[in-house]
């Protein structure tokens, strides 16, 4: 379904929304913090979406869909420098203060300003079709597990190991820039166990006892992300009788999976009767999510989702942006599930994590909640 209608909250949020939800996870600033002084969170985080620039205008230089390119890639990079120094003399100019949402639109807004509408295309294209050859292999290894707490961890490692394919990133882009990675080796070099958020054991327990009817997974990057981690994981939710309905972006927005792009990723894999490597997957539905940021704030989705959403019993936010730069701690009047993979050394400060750390979050709805 695609969004062309005003925006809507997300109508599994607790209630009232204006006054209980606050999608920026980390505490930027604080009622005490003088207005008009940067704090050293704000700070940080200008730092990072700075050290981020060279990536992101070698990305741009490269882009061919438009003429002066590499002129046009040099404004963004001295245009997004500027603007972040003027935030850090005043982080209440540009519409501050600062945090990672503001700082992403920013950065969003410069590029689509400058006629760049998806610089990261070329490599996703490309991660996409090297994982669709994988998704076959990667399926039956999870399907010959007969065991199901044993298949269902399989399959939250391979969330993981696909959320490693963020370009979004300094450090992982020029690992990918360099050579690459091989998911394989990604699911079986995770950090072990116990992980810096981790109720794994309490959601194996409570997947051998609960079917949920309805599903909604915020999904997030290209490539290994969504085709190897996401989708082998929504397969056995359809298996199990749960609808699934996968939320993908708007716009491009660096390399996460658009809704345009999803779509044609599933027509692959489905074959003539509808069904996903034997699994029926009538169940299956793609929704626009009306974002275009690699995070997102709930208080405003595309009223396509909010319908689709309505009576999901299970939430599912994706990916280090969308679960735990924001929405960590965003309260569902339903089950819901966090999950990603921590890749700023600033978040891992926060959480009092280690650098690629995971986050596995389950909070099963409590009968109060269930009465609002």
């Amino acid at each position: 379904m695609e969004s062309s209608s005003a925006m809507v909250p997300f109508p599994l949020l607790t209630t009232p929304v204006e006054s209980t939800y606050r999608p920026c996870t980390i505490p930027y600033r604080f009622p005490s913090d003088p207005p008009r002084k940067p704090t050293p969170t704000e700070l940080s985080w200008i730092e990072l979406f700075q050290k981020s620039i060279p990536s992101f205008r070698k990305r741009a230089e490269s882009d061919d869909t438009g003429p002066d390119s590499h002129d046009r890639a040099e404004k963004f990079a001295q245009r997004y420098t500027e603007i972040l120094e003027d935030l850090k003399a005043d982080p209440e100019s540009h519409g501050g203060p600062p945090d990672c949402i503001l700082l992403c639109r920013i950065r969003e807004q410069i590029l689509r300003e400058l006629g760049f509408r998806d610089i990261f295309k070329k490599v996703k294209d490309d991660e996409n079709a090297k994982a669709l050859t994988l998704f076959e292999e990667v399926v039956q290894l999870n399907d010959a597990i007969e065991d199901a707490s044993k298949r269902v961890e399989s399959l939250i490692r391979g969330i993981f190991a696909g959320n490693i394919f963020d370009l979004g990133s300094a450090q992982l882009a020029e690992v990918f820039a360099r050579d690459g990675m091989s998911f394989r080796a990604s699911c079986e070099n995770l950090l072990p166990r116990p992980w810096v958020i981790d109720d794994f054991d309490i959601f194996k327990l409570k997947w051998s006892r609960k079917s949920w009817k309805k599903a909604v997974i915020f999904v997030d990057n290209s490539g290994a992300d969504v085709i190897l981690g996401i989708l082998p994981f929504a397969r056995e939710l359809l298996r199990r009788g749960t609808q699934v309905v996968l939320a993908a972006n708007d716009l491009p927005a660096i390399n996460d999976i658009t809704y345009p792009e999803l779509i044609e990723i599933i027509s692959k894999l489905k074959d003539e009767n509808g069904k996903i490597l034997g699994v029926d997957a009538s169940g299956l539905l793609i929704a626009n999510s009306g974002n275009d940021l690699p995070v997102i704030d709930l208080s405003a989705v595309s009223p396509e989702l909010a319908y689709l959403a309505n009576d999901a019993d299970l939430v599912i936010m994706e990916g280090m942006g969308r679960s735990i730069e924001t929405n960590l701690y965003a309260q569902f009047r339903c089950d819901s599930l966090k999950i990603g993979m921590v890749k700023h050394f600033e978040v891992a400060q926060f959480l009092g994590a280690r650098l690629y750390d995971c986050v596995f979050k389950y909070t099963e709805v409590c009968d109060e909640v269930l009465k609002q």
